[in-house]
């Protein structure tokens, strides 16, 4: 029913009035009321990950329609699996408006992916992707100790598994095991096995606790779901960066987690685990004990054959009086022919002294000194003969030398020096002539190119430059201020022309440094 006043106002309507903030905040309690808590299913789209606040936004969407999502902070850090791009999911929430753009949304507190199929393929992905970084390269395993001291194991330390170990630990060989405990399933189950792997690798033995030598991560059998921690980023990361060798024991034989290729060994189970790290201690005895034994009966034998070949070489080997005996002969011959050689040889010294002693007798050694004092005579009286004699030789030397410097003699050398001179100068003047004519090509080669390259040449095709009043090139008419004086240049001539303050120009000749032909009175430019 409607009324009008009288005033003759425009009718009005009896329907209530309502704000825009009483309607949002109207249908935000209608909506969360009625959809107290919802589980929807589809396809994460357009997340990008955490924002600076710690919240999420991505949409949920399928073939039909889309809802916006939000995950709160302290809903976020719970999540055991987080969402990614394209992955079809389930979660679980409560819908709810956004009075400030009108739009409804569903508020997460738990999300979770949609089947097994979901997950395989995630995993699957996930594998391409770390296996493209190395990090489960053959080369990049280490070699797990023959007979570590020092065992350290991540797992549980309530389950069965961890006894399983100690177990077969000590049946094997009894030695120290440090226990990392840790949750092997649930939200927080990656980060804590993460941060045991790097716990255990940063223990230097300083503080009383000693370092590892291998480490095992173990885990019983489970779902995907259940074994999902140990697929996580931060844990395959953590092993193949692992400075221990590190033995992956995760669920049972058939059980596949990316843990399994990062590690430097798997085992099929817990149990195989502790029986890769340690060997059996009566197998190591009885080994050493059946080496020990044929260690010694190996010296045994090797004493046997010394000795036989000793008592061979002993019987190959003559008498000793047989070896002394001729050694001893010859000594007893040398010994009576030294006494006999001493006579001879004092005899024959003896012989020798006497003929020495005759020859050094007073006559013949003035008769020695009378033949040298006449040889010396002879020798003082030929003396000046034999001067003479060299002089002479030297004098017809130096005469003859003499007579080949006469006049002739030096007109003939001055005429082949200067035949040689003048063969020299006419070589000299054809070697500059085929210079000077190699640098004048050149020149000519160079000046061509110049006049080609020069902007005469641009200018001889019909063009013009330009100049300021500072004679600088101008290159654009912007450049170019109202009433400024222009010097036009033609191809062998110049023109002045001031631009008028409407735009037009005005010329006035101005002569040119070398014109070539003189501007006429009346020509345009």
């Amino acid at each position: 029913m409607t009324n009008t006043d009288q005033a003759g106002d425009s009718p009005r309507s009896n329907v209530a009035e309502f704000s825009v903030s009483e309607i949002s905040f109207a249908i935000k309690r209608t909506v969360e009321d009625a959809f107290e808590r919802v589980r929807i299913r589809g396809e994460v789209s357009g997340y990008r990950g955490p924002h600076s606040s710690g919240h999420a936004y991505f949409t949920l969407k399928d073939e039909k329609a889309r809802i916006d999502a939000v995950i709160w902070r302290g809903a976020f850090s719970k999540l055991s699996f987080l969402p990614e791009e394209g992955l079809e999911v389930i979660a679980s929430g409560k819908l709810t408006t956004y009075p400030g753009s009108s739009k409804y949304q569903i508020v997460i507190d738990n999300i979770e992916p949609a089947g097994a199929g979901a997950l395989m393929a995630l995993l699957e992905e996930r594998r391409k992707k770390l296996a493209a970084e190395g990090l489960f390269a053959d080369e990049r395993k280490q070699l797990l100790p023959y007979l570590p001291r020092v065992i350290g194991v991540v797992t549980s330390p309530t389950g069965a598994v961890i006894r399983d170990i100690l177990h077969r630990v000590n049946d094997r060989y009894p030695l120290h095991v440090i226990v990392w405990p840790v949750r092997v399933q649930g939200e927080t189950s990656g980060a804590e096995v993460a941060n045991a792997i790097r716990g255990f690798n940063a223990i230097d033995g300083s503080e009383g606790i000693p370092r590892p030598d291998v480490l095992i991560v173990a885990r019983g059998g489970g779902s995907l779901e259940d074994l999902w921690g140990f697929n996580e980023e931060a844990v395959v990361r953590a092993a193949a960066e692992s400075m221990i060798p590190l033995i992956s024991a995760v669920g049972h034989e058939t059980d596949w987690t990316l843990i399994d290729h990062a590690a430097d060994r798997r085992a099929p189970t817990p149990t195989g685990a502790a029986e890769i790290a340690v060997p059996v201690r009566a197998e190591l005895e009885a080994t050493v004990a059946q080496l020990g034994a044929r260690l010694q009966a190996g010296i045994g034998r090797l004493s046997e054959r010394k000795r036989e070949s000793l008592r061979a070489a002993s019987r190959g080997l003559p008498a000793p009086d047989g070896l002394l005996a001729m050694p001893r002969q010859s000594f007893d011959a040398l010994e009576r022919r030294l006494a006999q050689g001493l006579g001879t040889n004092v005899t024959a010294k003896r012989s020798a002294l006497q003929l020495a002693a005759g020859r050094l007798s007073p006559s013949r050694l003035s008769s020695q000194l009378d033949r040298d004092t006449r040889a010396l005579e002879r020798f003082e009286r030929d003396l000046p003969r034999a001067l003479r004699h060299v002089a002479d030789r030297k004098r017809e030397a130096l005469n003859l030398r003499a007579s080949r410097l006469t006049v002739s003699g030096i007109a003939r050398q001055q005429r082949q020096g200067a035949d040689q001179l003048q063969s020299l100068s006419v070589r000299l003047m054809r070697a500059l002539d085929l210079r000077v004519s190699d640098a004048r090509t050149r020149l000519g080669e160079r000046a061509r190119l110049l006049k080609t390259l020069s902007y005469e040449a641009v200018l001889e095709r019909g063009f013009a430059l330009v100049r300021d009043e500072n004679d600088q090139p101008v290159k654009r008419a912007d450049e170019v201020k109202k009433g400024a004086a222009l010097t036009i240049e033609f191809a062998g001539r110049e023109r002045v022309g001031v631009v008028a303050a409407d735009g037009s120009a005005s010329a006035k000749p101005k002569p040119a440094a070398k014109p070539k032909n003189p501007p006429q009175q009346g020509d345009l430019f």
